[in-house]
């Protein structure tokens, strides 16, 4: 369905992850504008379905910290650094902070390997392309992108949303000046008899690694991995461990469209004597059955972890990253 017809984020290749579990539209009242998946309709490269530039990382850890800080940067880097083999910078609506290119620099500068993530949302086609060029000659080689978020009516209602490109565009761009694209998925997203072939559009278009967002259960991404494969999916996948020690870093993580969690292990780690060693060991667990499925070769150690401030929970996430790193030796 061309962007015209309807979707609020004038996407071409839809439905974004953002649908509803009731098949609405996160931007406004109504059905999201598409039916089904929309084939990738661009360029294709035979190159681009099997070139493996380098091997994903095992732990792959979202990064968070005081925006616009560069020693915090800095500081939560430090944790990080050790227990993972890169980070994972997210771009949220009510979040802003430094330009990708920035951001990319100070992560290089203190030994970190970073994914920018690059969103339609605030950037038109000129600025998306300037800054994956510039990510790319400071010596980023992976990109994240995604269509993004709709802008809550409450955050910033004087500022415009653009969405110039849709994610595929983005990914078929990125791949054009050579940077490694990668690619989000929720599986639990509408349509999910879909989202397998969506996956399967974006290698298309140029994708060379995804990352899946949270189940609440592994056999959920088993079965995601077995239709996807057989659909012709040949890139590596990185699947979602969800890392929770409280319940405001457990509801951060079930707030977001299409994402989910195991309730009886939830229960699990809020109800524990000790919630942070419970959720450290629950995630490990995820981990480990998550990286037995065909396909997933390596993990993003994901969400806020703890309400405590942001380096206490970079702290438990990178404990879960090196017990994931010890039991794959």
């Amino acid at each position: 369905m061309p962007a015209e017809l309807g979707c609020p984020k004038r996407m071409e290749f839809g439905p974004c992850g953002g649908v509803r579990p009731d098949g609405q539209c996160e931007m406004r009242a109504g059905a999201c504008a598409f039916d089904d998946v929309v084939p990738w309709a661009g360029p294709v490269s035979d190159e681009r379905l099997t070139a493996r530039p380098h091997l994903p990382p095992l732990v792959l850890t979202d990064f968070s910290c005081t925006p616009f800080d560069r020693a915090d940067v800095a500081a939560t880097a430090s944790i990080l650094a050790p227990a993972c083999d890169a980070v994972l910078v997210g771009e949220h609506q009510n979040k802003p902070d430094f330009p990708p290119t920035l951001m990319g620099a100070l992560l290089l500068d203190v030994g970190v390997a970073p994914w920018i993530t690059l969103s339609c949302r605030d950037r038109n086609r000129v600025v998306l392309e300037q800054e994956l060029r510039g990510l790319k000659s400071i010596g980023v080689d992976t990109v994240l992108c995604v269509t993004g978020d709709g802008r809550g009516y409450d955050v910033r209602p004087d500022v415009t949303q653009t969405f110039d490109l849709d994610g595929p565009r983005l990914v078929s761009l990125a791949a054009s000046v050579g940077v490694t694209p990668a690619v989000p998925e929720t599986p639990t997203a509408p349509p999910v008899h879909g989202r397998p072939m969506r996956l399967v559009e974006k290698q298309r278009a140029g994708a060379g690694v995804a990352v899946l967002n949270h189940v609440p259960f592994p056999k959920m991404i088993q079965d995601f991995m077995t239709t996807a494969r057989s659909a012709g999916l040949s890139i590596p996948v990185i699947a979602a461990v969800a890392v929770f020690t409280d319940s405001v870093s457990a509801a951060v993580l079930q707030g977001l469209p299409g994402l989910e969690l195991d309730p009886a292990v939830t229960e699990e780690v809020l109800t524990a004597a000790d919630p942070v060693s419970a959720g450290i060991s629950a995630a490990v667990a995820e981990a480990r059955a998550l990286l037995s499925i065909e396909g997933v070769e390596g993990v993003n150690v994901s969400g806020l972890a703890s309400a405590s401030g942001a380096h206490i929970g970079a702290e438990i996430k990178a404990e879960v990253g090196r017990r994931v790193r010890e039991e794959a030796r």
